[in-house]
């Protein structure tokens, strides 16, 4: 655990603040004034910092540029009504961020360690949390390798940064997806349920072969057969069919998404029927097909709830009713941005005030 006073602040001689347009914001493009920088050498965490956004300089020998020893979490900060400050469910993040540590065979950060650095953080740039309802300050910790070496061997060093910026909608419009059946995400034994740098990157391809097709996103599949459904790009998928909440359960190819606990645990608390199982391509055809499928929509801290609008597999579409107000996923967003911007009360206890 780190006390607030142990972590060096060296502010910003001039903010950037003024240059955004708050009303415009895109995903991942605007950065707030501020960092946090921290190193482990020597077996332990040290020179936490908090100073301003900017370059910094590299070994081109850093093994995480040879060997990919990098990953990250994802989480956002809220301001209520009163100026209030919080963050959501950030300990889960902590969790996961070290779970994807050990997997990664890199350090674990201490859980008070990586929450205190991020509120220290957003505390300072507080002034770049939009106001506007439905944006938010996104907040992006990573870690990664440092030791300049070439060896395929765990580095021995490696640093640990916090980012943060305003963010808006990641998707503006419900989604046409294409259940993949070529490319796989990961495999059985894999790192899939780890936040990766590397299962992104792997992503790219089949994403850009989607777009290309006219579609906005694809639904990945596993790596054996393309039988069943795993994730919705970079975000988990839920399904609604006959009445009951229906979600692939997590294995080591899927991730424990933050949002998709939060959306099930709605489900449950208001009564709802919910079943995480696998949940395979032929299941869903056959709902589409026979209309017991209502809702399908994916989940994630960038996309929070993002409909489906259509469902494609080897070319062939199956349409979605039309969004109601009524329908569980609207309703499940309704209830997660009260919560969140302070509106209703928050009996899972999920923010943490700043």
């Amino acid at each position: 655990m780190i006390d607030t006073l142990d972590i060096k602040i060296t502010k910003t001689a001039t903010s950037r603040i003024d240059e955004v347009d708050f009303s415009n914001l895109s995903f991942g493009k605007t950065f707030s004034d501020h960092m946090f920088v921290a190193d482990y050498e020597g077996g332990e965490w040290k020179n936490f910092q908090i100073v301003p956004y900017g370059e910094m300089s590299f070994s081109p020998a850093m093994s995480v540029l040879h060997y990919g020893q990098a990953f990250f979490e994802g989480l956002k900060a809220y301001k209520y009504d009163d100026g209030t400050v919080a963050l959501f469910r950030p300990y889960k993040n902590a969790d996961r961020f070290n779970k994807s540590a050990a997997r990664l065979c890199s350090p674990e950060l201490p859980r008070d360690i990586f929450v205190q650095s991020i509120a220290a953080l957003v505390d300072l740039d507080k002034a770049w949390i939009p106001e506007t309802p439905g944006d938010s300050l996104y907040i992006r910790p990573f870690m990664f390798s440092t030791d300049p070496y070439l060896g395929v061997s765990p580095s021995k060093t490696y640093k640990f940064i916090v980012l943060t910026g305003p963010v808006g909608s990641y998707f503006s419009k419900p989604l046409n997806v294409k259940i993949e059946t070529k490319y796989s995400r990961s495999s059985e034994g894999g790192f899939g349920f780890a936040k990766a740098a590397g299962n992104y990157a792997g992503s790219l391809l089949p994403a850009q072969e989607a777009l290309k097709e006219g579609y906005d996103q694809l639904i990945w599949t596993d790596g054996k057969d393309h039988a069943y459904i795993e994730e919705l790009g970079a975000a988990n998928v839920i399904f609604v069919i006959d009445g009951v909440v229906v979600t692939p359960s997590t294995r080591d190819t899927i991730l424990e998404g933050i949002t998709r606990d939060t959306i099930l645990t709605l489900a449950r608390h208001w009564g709802m029927p919910v079943e995480e199982r696998r949940v395979s391509v032929k299941e869903v055809i056959e709902t589409l097909k026979e209309g017991k499928m209502t809702e399908a929509f994916g989940v994630g801290t960038a996309a929070t709830i993002t409909p489906i609008a259509s469902i494609s597999l080897n070319g062939e579409k199956y349409t979605l009713p039309e969004q109601s107000p009524a329908d569980f996923s609207n309703k499940a967003l309704k209830t997660l941005n009260e919560i969140r911007y302070g509106h209703k009360a928050d009996e899972f206890d999920w923010n943490y005030t700043v």
